[in-house]
């Protein structure tokens, strides 16, 4: 049967709105709110066109990035609801990594194939403004043709703050050291009063916004992403991916969007709530321990549908999602697999449980197994290779490596040398 045929026999909202996708039209918010309420042979359908319109805009390659992830602190001065990741300066497992290591592990990476570096971490009391500027001179020096993908739009705002100078000039600056791009994480949600909730006193939506929009005009990239599954509702996701889309319209900023879950096993906002043990306790009754299997496909789905002509590149979050989910993602919407990583720390903090190291083979099975084309790609979504539909090419440096030789989230927190304490 063909999509035609299949959605007249839909709701005839959903039809309508489906209809209107695969006439490259623009989809509203009410209509955003339709889909992402959608179940059963309705939100069959969302898939199929979400995956058709993946396939018309990009095609059958299933790009990746070979990357490594460099979380060099997690002492935080914000309390967010959502992360497991920091920790208060005078805690134990407070750590820092020094200019010197995160440089080990840039040239670790690079002698293994690494091409970006992706740098974020916590925002640590009282830091020195060029902090930020010093790291990313340090590797650029020594690896002056690898890509650093590093600071979210609330790194910059603080990075600002530190240094007296105004946001502007300081993503002139963190340019000119040697940024790349930045990831477009602290998003969540772009609405003030859900931020309010889940992660009060972190950047506004406003600043947000703000920030990505200077850092487009400064010819920076940006990726943009969403966190979902605790209290929002489908409101909230479709308001969010309209203000994503009119960013867009007006920068073209964007190289991807990225939806990743909640994970909520060490959350302090799900926990302390179940716990009642702090001030958490009673105000998001309606918290989800992380979105369901199906708001995981529906968010993919909607995402490339919402987005479609704008944003073209949807991205799965193996380290959320795990192996299996992700190769599912593959048929709604999804067209990229992020980067190999080597180390993770944030969603590892959590409770995440899909481990640190996506090696490359594993990848393209993944992909190939999902009917797809593996491509290793750039930060910035230029094709490097395009591999054949067998697996006939000579393992890479990081296929043969031992994921226990980059260290763990979980022995790092433990390692006296790293101590924030024994820094400050």
């Amino acid at each position: 049967m063909t999509l035609d045929s299949i959605l007249k026999n839909l709701d005839p909202v959903i039809s309508q709105t489906l209809d209107r996708a695969l006439s490259d039209k623009d989809i509203s918010v009410e209509q955003g709110i339709e889909l992402f309420d959608a179940n059963g042979s309705e939100m069959n359908m969302i898939l199929r066109v979400a995956d058709e319109l993946r396939r018309r805009t990009v095609g059958e390659n299933v790009t990746y990035v070979v990357n490594r992830n460099i979380n060099f602190t997690n002492v935080c001065i914000k309390r967010c609801g959502f992360c497991a990741f920091s920790r208060d300066f005078r805690q134990e497992e407070g750590y820092f990594l020094p200019t010197e290591e995160i440089l080990r592990r840039a040239k670790e990476a690079w002698r293994l194939g690494a091409t970006e570096i992706c740098i974020q971490a916590g925002l640590p009391p009282k830091m020195d403004g060029n902090l930020y500027i010093e790291i990313c001179r340090a590797i650029k020096k020594e690896l002056p043709d690898i890509h650093i993908h590093a600071f979210s739009p609330e790194e910059v705002l603080y990075g600002a703050l530190r240094s007296e100078v105004s946001v502007e000039e300081y993503l002139r600056m963190l340019k000119e050291a040697g940024v790349g791009s930045l990831p477009g994480t602290a998003a969540e949600i772009l609405d003030q009063k859900m931020r309010d909730q889940i992660s009060p006193g972190r950047i506004s939506a406003k600043d947000w916004i703000r920030v990505v929009k200077l850092a487009h005009s400064l010819d920076i990239p940006t990726t943009s992403t969403v966190m979902y599954g605790h209290v929002e509702s489908s409101l909230h996701k479709a308001k969010h991916l309209e203000v994503l889309k009119e960013i867009q319209k007006g920068t073209h900023g964007f190289t991807e969007f990225v939806p990743l879950s909640f994970v909520h096993n060490e959350a302090p906002m799900y926990t302390n709530d179940n716990n009642k043990n702090n001030h958490y306790n009673g105000a998001m009754p309606n918290m989800r321990p992380g979105p369901s299997g199906n708001e995981v496909m529906k968010m993919h789905a909607v995402s490339r549908i919402m987005l479609n002509g704008y944003i073209n590149n949807i991205q799965v979050s193996w380290v959320k999602e795990g192996a299996r989910m992700s190769q599912l993602l593959l048929g709604a919407g999804a067209n990229d697999f992020g980067g190999t990583l080597m180390n993770e720390s944030i969603s590892t903090a959590a409770g995440a449980q899909y481990g640190q190291l996506m090696k490359p083979k594993y990848l393209h099975s993944i992909i190939r197994e999902a009917g797809r084309v593996p491509a290793q790609r750039t930060t910035l979504y230029a094709l490097m290779k395009v591999f054949g539909p067998e697996p006939r090419e000579s393992e890479s440096s990081l296929d043969k490596a031992d994921p226990r030789e980059f260290g763990s989230y979980h022995e790092l927190i433990k390692l006296d040398k790293f101590r924030y304490r024994n820094k400050t």
